[in-house]
């Protein structure tokens, strides 16, 4: 079995996603480097890849994956080490309702607006005062939701990691170095979720402004 090839610019919290559980299964993969704020992957090499310029993109075996949601499912899957996608069905959709509400409304809130607003204004476009406020309201009415989800478990599907932490972990890392991070987290339950998730190695050794992690193999 060949080793995994990922495509991705680590700051990508979607690439993070996928580069936390190759932490946690202790996965030897390869990582390409492709710089999303100088516009590597609407190359005409990466849009072979992807016909729409994103990241992450994975290779493996001959098969080509496109999308974090299905990279990640299939990562977990294929390679040795623990599952992160809970047994119980009822856990597996906590977990697929916390993934789909980090994908639906929570990137384009706390990525797209809030973190946009203070951090990527060139990447994103201008951001309206009107539609900044929104976004912030927005992305603690998802975090809100997901916290509930939660319910009192140490983490989102339970009592151990799952898939969900992996998405929602890195754009609240993105959040958290704004001026926004306070009133964003202000959540019932996110303080002691995102210590436990904080103190995972995973978490550690994925962090994008790590010298020796940006744009590295493992």
């Amino acid at each position: 079995m060949t080793k995994p090839v990922l495509y991705g610019f680590n700051h990508s919290t979607y690439v993070r996603t996928v580069r936390m559980l190759l932490a946690e299964k202790e996965a030897d993969y390869e990582q390409v480097p492709l710089n999303v704020l100088k516009g590597d992957p609407h190359s005409p090499e990466h849009l072979k890849r992807h016909p729409f310029g994103k990241v992450p993109v994975m290779e493996h075996d001959g098969l080509r994956i496109l999308e974090t949601s299905a990279i990640v499912r299939y990562l977990d899957a294929a390679l040795p080490g623990p599952s992160f996608t809970p047994e119980s069905i009822k856990d597996r959709a906590r977990m697929d309702m916390a993934i789909n509400l980090v994908d639906a409304y929570g990137y384009a809130n706390v990525i797209g607006t809030v973190t946009a607003y203070h951090l990527f204004p060139d990447l994103f476009g201008p951001v309206s005062d009107e539609d900044y406020e929104k976004g912030i309201e927005n992305s603690k009415r998802v975090l809100a939701e997901i916290m509930a989800i939660r319910g009192g478990s140490d983490f989102i599907a339970g009592d151990e990691r799952s898939l969900a932490d992996f998405f929602l972990a890195p754009i609240c890392y993105q959040v958290s170095s704004t001026p926004d991070a306070e009133k964003v987290f202000d959540v019932p339950g996110f303080a002691e979720w995102w210590q436990r998730v904080q103190a995972l190695p995973s978490y550690q050794d994925t962090d994008p402004n790590c010298a020796e992690a940006e744009f590295g193999s493992k």
